[in-house]
């Protein structure tokens, strides 16, 4: 039986997800609540690891070390960086990559390794869940930071340097702790907002939209896996 792990920042990002499983039983290991259900053939188990970066790369070891899931799936939100992506819809990450630390800290010394690919498998479920629910969605970089990008002049610099489809605040980290544990992963994100100076405006505004079609997008998923 397959185990697939799905991680989200906030609550918000895994309500829809935890209404449509069910009855859940809950495990609580190193601060976090993790979510157990079997859902059709397979083990689902999902966790609210709080926002940034920390948060997200202890919660995946935990889950990892405890329930040795098959597949980490990243679900939620994040900011719109390329022109082509509007809000509300969903970019699949094909690398992940910090946008505040200098990568020649992660290439020169352990993990040797600064971008961290997604599971091609994964990526393509995701496309193909995506194009039968008739979601908009991208294959692109997603990159993550410790702020919330809500500025026309960070959104620029960050977009110059790294050119991503998307800015969060976890990716990065689920993909560099699964990098060290062989662990295939995807993040599937939802634009809430634009990253730009409007950008806490139309995060409120579409917040809970957007968690929504993401949910729906990552239990397809699941079902195909």
């Amino acid at each position: 039986m397959k185990t697939i792990f799905i991680i989200g920042a906030m609550p918000s990002e895994l309500a829809d997800i935890r209404a449509t499983l069910g009855e859940a039983e809950i495990k609580k290991v190193s601060g976090f609540d993790f979510y157990i259900n079997q859902y059709h053939d397979k083990t689902i188990i999902n966790a609210c690891c709080g926002i940034a970066k920390v948060n997200a790369a202890v919660c995946v070891q935990v889950a990892i070390d405890n329930f040795k899931p098959d597949y980490i799936i990243n679900t939620g939100i994040a900011g719109g960086m390329n022109a082509a992506v509007k809000v509300c819809d969903i970019v699949i990450s094909t690398e992940v990559l910090p946008h505040d630390l200098d990568l020649h800290f992660l290439n020169d010394y352990p993990p040797y390794c600064g971008i961290f690919k997604a599971d091609k498998q994964l990526i393509e479920i995701a496309e193909a869940i995506c194009a039968e629910q008739s979601v908009k969605s991208f294959r692109g970089r997603i990159v993550s930071g410790e702020s919330f990008i809500s500025s026309n002049e960070i959104k620029e610099s960050i977009q110059k340097a790294f050119s991503p489809y998307a800015v969060d605040m976890e990716s990065s980290a689920i993909g560099h702790c699964c990098f060290l544990n062989n662990t295939p992963f995807v993040s599937v994100r939802c634009i809430s907002d634009n990253a730009d100076d409007e950008g806490e405006m139309s995060f409120d505004e579409f917040e809970k939209i957007a968690a929504k079609r993401v949910a729906d997008v990552v239990l397809g998923m699941a079902d195909k896996l």
